[in-house]
């Protein structure tokens, strides 16, 4: 006889996710571990005296899902009452957001720095209206005149301040951006209030750095808001001395400190796995080289619980600051470039082609951020050299955001079983102003999701947090509709995926990118018991619904973390 269960569904979908994306009825999970799957049959022998047995009417379980791509601490640290939320729709003008910094100025001492993110100058009124119309310094100094003013973009990769804080940080019309960086200037030359790339680490490296109760802080905030979303699993895609100027340093070793004592503590309500950031923007190969043997390990814990994966490198910028580097010129003008050091394009090739090749022959997993098409073919080729020169059975490196993917570099990662890390939520948020940088035909092409996997490709999801909200439902809904957040507008209608292989991206395939395939990432008996409870029929279920249907229940290694079946 089988032991009792600690607990048991009934009487829904469960959706495996198995090789033949199988469903059945029920499921049993004992200790921690997915013990049974089939119907009511198969599993009511497992019920004993002390089973909570879940009656799941209908309802759909799925895996955990694994957010292959999320900034833990950053994304608490984006979000209230730690950060000011400036995105779309709370804010939808240069108004909205005047309101939002004058209602916060009345609650802080004079001087006090003041944060916020989320600002999108394609969601604000006044910057749609006129293209040309970019946000200024002048825009909060009305506002905020003696208060320090610092706002990051929803992307990340754009910083907004105003002339208190370029004063306090000593930048001025003389100040020179860091390699790979932008201080963006009016025509008389004055600094704007605009950062682009690296120069944001001006801002970084004045502002004080990150309490360690803070990231605590953030990381809870952010770990209470994935269970509620049915998040088990995800990647903190850079952590490490390269990430000390980022967010005040919410990417730094000391946030991987924390989440140690997290896990010690017995805090740690989701998986985690690591990239760790030698270094940042701009970086050189050598001083790639010098710091990637400094890096340290995270010494006794459970690796099932928080583990390093690899490292980290930054390619190439974005789109929207037409700084991903492109085959084919911007609408405009301009390609961009790689953002590591070097004075040419062979040049820069040759570090980034250096940085990959020392990592790879250290044994490390590569994730490499890249955007542009030129510099994902760029670091694809820089794989399969590597691989080449120092072959290694299963790398499984793979290339962040790979928005422009092309037929080229989706053969060459497919051949040597490397993967891309794709952002559905992303596309879905930028849909609609991509085209006035690239044109309408490469803005619809942006995230290949049919063609990657037509590929062969291993394709991840992950929502890049605090760059969008986590929301794995409106991810699933976005490859199945490519459809735009602002206007509803179908974007690239050919890379649509369907509903099996969406799913498959939010977790089988992000546990492959985790090396943890054999153990998570479907519900099969043996594998650690995490999953999620929708209440509705997915299956059943229009795309256009999915985003609405709520998660009511969470299991973390057969541990419920958020439960609204009992409420």
């Amino acid at each position: 006889m089988e032991p009792y269960a600690d607990l048991v569904f009934l009487g829904g979908r469960v959706v495996t996710v198995d090789a033949e994306f199988s469903v059945a009825s029920a499921l049993a999970v004992t200790g921690g571990i997915i013990s049974a799957v089939g119907g009511r049959d198969d599993i009511s022998p497992f019920v004993g005296p002390s089973t909570r047995v879940v009656d799941l009417r209908g309802a759909t379980v799925l895996p955990g899902i694994n957010d292959s791509h999320l900034h833990g601490c950053a994304f608490g640290m984006a979000t209230p009452p730690l950060s000011l939320d400036l995105g779309h729709p709370i804010v939808s003008s240069l108004a909205d957001l005047a309101e939002a910094l004058r209602a916060a100025i009345q609650r802080v001492p004079v001087g006090q720095w003041i944060t916020g993110h989320g600002w999108d100058a394609g969601y604000l009124d006044e910057c749609v209206l006129d293209p040309s119309r970019q946000p200024s310094r002048h825009d909060l100094d009305g506002v905020s005149p003696d208060h320090p003013v610092v706002l990051y973009s929803f992307s990340g990769h754009a910083t907004w301040v105003n002339s208190k804080a370029l004063e306090l940080i000593g930048i001025d019309r003389h100040t020179v951006a860091p390699p790979g960086g932008a201080i963006v200037v009016d025509e008389t030359g004055e600094p704007t209030g605009l950062l682009h790339e690296g120069a944001q680490a001006l801002v970084q490296n004045a502002l004080p750095p990150l309490s360690r109760q803070e990231r605590t802080d953030a990381i809870r905030s952010t770990l209470a808001t994935l269970a509620r979303l049915g998040v088990t699993s995800y990647t903190e895609p850079g952590l490490g001395p390269g990430g000390d100027g980022i967010m005040r340093g919410a990417l730094g070793t000391q946030t991987l400190d924390v989440y140690r004592r997290l896990l010690a503590d017995g805090e740690l309500t989701a998986r985690v796995g690591v990239l760790l950031l030698p270094t940042g923007m701009a970086s050189t190969a050598e001083e790639f080289a010098r710091t990637l043997t400094t890096l340290g390990e995270l010494g006794d814990t459970d690796p099932r619980r928080l583990a390093i994966h690899g490292v980290k490198i930054f390619a190439d910028g974005i789109v929207p600051n037409k700084t991903a580097w492109m085959h084919e010129p911007y609408v405009g003008g301009g390609c961009g470039s790689l953002c590591v050091g070097g004075e040419s394009d062979a040049e820069r090739i040759a570090e980034i082609e250096a940085m990959i090749r020392r990592a790879h022959a250290l044994g490390h997993q590569l994730g490499v951020h890249v955007t542009g098409d030129r510099a994902i073919d760029t670091v694809a080729d820089a794989f399969s050299a590597a691989m080449a020169e120092h072959p290694r059975p299963d790398a499984r490196h793979y290339v962040i955001h790979g928005d422009f993917l092309t037929a080229h570099s989706m053969k060459v990662l497919a051949a040597h079983g490397f993967g891309v890390n794709m952002n559905p939520t992303i596309k879905w948020t930028v849909a609609d102003m991509e085209e006035e940088f690239v044109g309408a035909e490469r803005a619809a092409y942006a995230w290949p999701y049919r063609d990657a996997i037509d590929a062969g490709v291993r394709v991840a999801s992950g929502s890049d947090a605090p760059v969008t909200y986590p929301d794995w439902r409106q991810g699933v809904a976005t490859m199945m509709l490519r459809e735009s957040k602002a206007g509803g507008r179908v974007s690239g209608p050919e890379q649509r995926i369907g509903l099996a292989e969406a799913i498959r991206t939010y977790t089988i395939d992000a546990a492959w990118q985790d090396f943890a395939d054999d153990w998570k990432g479907s519900l099969e008996p043996g594998k650690v018991a995490d999953l999620c409870v929708l209440d509705g029929d997915l299956l059943a279920a229009a795309p256009h619904d999915i985003p609405e249907i709520p998660v009511v229940l969470t299991v973390v290694d057969g541990q419920v973390v958020h439960d609204t079946l009992r409420d």
